[in-house]
């Protein structure tokens, strides 16, 4: 199942404030720039408590903040813990935009695009299990769609006594996902919502849409390009992978959640060509090395195009939620093995089983996928998707149907998993635009 591509979230930390400019601003006069009790009406919210507030951008305020959350929320009584948020304040009267990545929330300063053409306060959550926000001692069964969506719920349920105005959810790849399962649950908690390159595997007994998509993407010669260096790199294994380890080493880290450096190596070479559809497209193409490329040219590579710090613990014990998210309901995009069939030592190795401790019990459950696309064919409302062309992840997207009211799906043709409203046609981001203007007026 495609899935936002994990190194991206490795440098995530780096994000910085994008300030609105042009369209939808609010006039100067009008604008309410951070009141100075919006200290004192957060901290009146039951639950919420202020970690910090740090320097902002003239015209904004900036807290890191957390919220007590139960960790079931069908048994409040069974204790707790804290969700980290972020706020970035705008105005009390603007609308607030409620954005998740789906996994830890960065406390550097962030505006998605919904809250820069809405010039909207957001509100940034992270994941249950992830980051500082988890439950101790942790029971696995509380991480699921549902209770996610009941964090979600809390969250503007406390903020609405500060932000009366209408709020819009956002996210993209887990984050989109975790946007729409939150309208599932709670249809009414939000304005409207907009989903970037959100998968939707619905049976994930059956991935031939990626398959099928992979075969096809780009050009041949580019396709074949990518299989001939996967071939030389795993050809090359032995060398390339004593570089690995001794990165590793270097480093004090290690490969012990998935097993070793060698194994570490192989997935990210059989998961390279999704990786590279996903993040770089067709005019990445030339850049791929030559089967006959240096070491240093294929290993550089695919560092950089399947992130190599990935598999490695310091970063993998980090995502281990992610992927019992996958292996329990989000199902999980296959990789294309049968040209490399007598290279591979590892059968199944890029399957979410190898990235979660045996001692964490998993068990896939196939019917959360499927409401959830019935929901968005049948019920759903008010929601938009924002979609590549050319990006695997959504080889099996969100479709609407005959029940789904004022909710939209766009594309950008040649878009990446990084596509946003920015960048599909005119017309399209005009309507787009116009579409989310008018929900954050409701």
């Amino acid at each position: 199942m495609g899935r936002r591509r994990i190194g991206r979230l490795v440098a995530r930390a780096a994000a910085v404030v994008v300030l609105l400019a042009g369209a939808g601003a609010v006039p100067a006069a009008a604008a309410e720039t951070a009141p100075a009790d919006i200290r004192t009406a957060i901290e009146a919210v039951p639950g919420l408590r202020i970690v910090e507030e740090k320097p902002a951008a003239p015209g904004f305020r900036f807290f890191v903040l957390t919220l007590r959350q139960p960790a079931d929320h069908h048994h409040p009584e069974r204790g707790g813990f804290e969700q980290r948020l972020t706020l970035l304040h705008r105005g009390a009267d603007r609308p607030t935009v409620l954005y998740t990545s789906g996994y830890a929330v960065s406390t550097s300063q962030y505006r998605s695009e919904p809250a820069e053409l809405l010039d909207a306060n957001q509100v940034s959550t992270e994941q249950r299990f992830f980051g500082a926000s988890r439950p101790e001692p942790a029971e696995w069964n509380d991480l699921d769609i549902e209770q996610a969506a009941a964090d979600h719920h809390h969250v503007i349920e406390a903020l609405k006594a500060v932000y009366r105005a209408p709020w819009i959810s956002t996210g993209g790849s887990k984050g989109g996902m975790t946007t729409v399962y939150h309208r599932r649950f709670y249809p009414q908690d939000v304005a409207g919502s907009v989903a970037y390159s959100a998968p939707n595997n619905v049976d994930d007994r059956d991935d031939s849409a990626y398959l099928d998509f992979l075969r096809t993407v780009g050009t041949p010669e580019c396709r074949s390009a990518l299989a001939a260096v996967q071939r030389a790199l795993l050809e090359r294994r032995t060398a390339l992978v004593d570089r690995y380890q001794a990165w590793a080493d270097a480093r004090g880290d290690g490969f012990a959640l998935v097993g070793s450096a060698d194994k570490a190596f192989e997935i990210a070479v059989l998961r390279a060509p999704f990786m590279f559809w996903q993040g770089r497209g067709q005019a990445a193409c030339p850049a791929v090395p030559a089967a006959d490329a240096s070491d240093d040219a294929l290993y550089e590579w695919l560092s950089d195009v399947a992130q190599l710090p990935v598999y490695a613990d310091s970063v993998a014990n980090q995502f281990i939620p992610y992927f019992y998210q996958l292996g329990t309901q989000l199902g999980y995009f296959p990789v294309e093995t049968d040209h490399l069939a007598d290279l591979t030592r590892y059968p199944g190795a890029a399957e979410p089983r190898t990235f979660v401790p045996r001692d964490i019990p998993m068990r896939y459950r196939p019917q959360a996928m499927r409401d959830v696309d019935r929901w968005v064919r049948t019920r759903g409302e008010h929601l938009m998707f924002v979609n590549g062309a050319a990006d695997p992840s959504v080889a099996e997207p969100f479709r609407l149907g005959p029940g789904s009211r004022d909710s939209y799906l766009y594309q950008a043709p040649d878009g990446t998993h990084s596509t946003r409203i920015a960048q599909l046609s005119t017309a399209d981001a005009a309507a787009a635009t116009a579409t989310l203007r008018r929900w954050a007026r409701a």
